[in-house]
């Protein structure tokens, strides 16, 4: 990705602000100093909610946000999954305004399905010096800042129909009828 940054450990206000999504901040922060390598599972819908995307199509996703768009928020794999951290709310639009833009219905093999975790929801979040090259959980943009800025449901919104737009093929061509008869028409004189 080109204008991606290369921010794979969490800075100290990243930890922070990851740790002041808990219901105990210090107690996280505490973990995280006696094992950096942990990662926690912390509740969405306060600090931050999360858009959760398989992981080719939320690499899509990244690349708009950061080739075209505003840039992103901190950004997690795990599991196979791209966790983009949004704003609080995002959960509670997005799908509505993915229903808006018919989201799955004639375009429903090219796009997956975007699970979206808000208020009631937790999620695994990497630990902050994740370096985990198995995949297991890792950060792919970690937090930076004690406020970083996360998207909100328009901006994930359009950069999951810019990943979707690049995902499917269209043709100007109706397809080829099974029985047709077809002719070599490049030899005629």
């Amino acid at each position: 990705m080109s204008g991606t940054p290369n921010v794979t450990r969490a800075t100290p206000d990243g930890v922070a602000w990851l740790a002041s999504a808990g219901p105990y901040p210090r107690s996280t922060l505490a973990l995280w100093q006696e094992c950096p390598e942990a990662p926690v599972v912390l509740p969405c819908g306060t600090v931050f909610d999360v858009v959760s995307a398989p992981a080719v199509f939320g690499r899509r996703m990244l690349d708009r946000l950061w080739a075209e768009g505003p840039g992103s928020g901190p950004v997690a794999v795990l599991r196979g999954r791209m966790l983009l951290f949004a704003a609080p709310g995002t959960a509670q639009r997005l799908p509505s305004l993915l229903s808006w833009e018919e989201w799955g219905s004639h375009r429903a093999q090219a796009v997956p399905p975007l699970l979206c975790h808000g208020t009631g929801d937790a999620v695994t979040v990497p630990a902050p010096a994740s370096d985990d090259a198995a995949g297991a959980a890792r950060w792919l943009v970690a937090p930076d800042a004690r406020h970083p800025w996360l998207p909100g449901p328009e901006v994930v919104l359009w950069a999951a129909v810019r990943a979707a737009r690049a995902a499917v093929r269209i043709s100007i061509f109706l397809p080829a009828e099974q029985d047709a008869k077809v002719y070599d028409v490049s030899r005629r004189r």
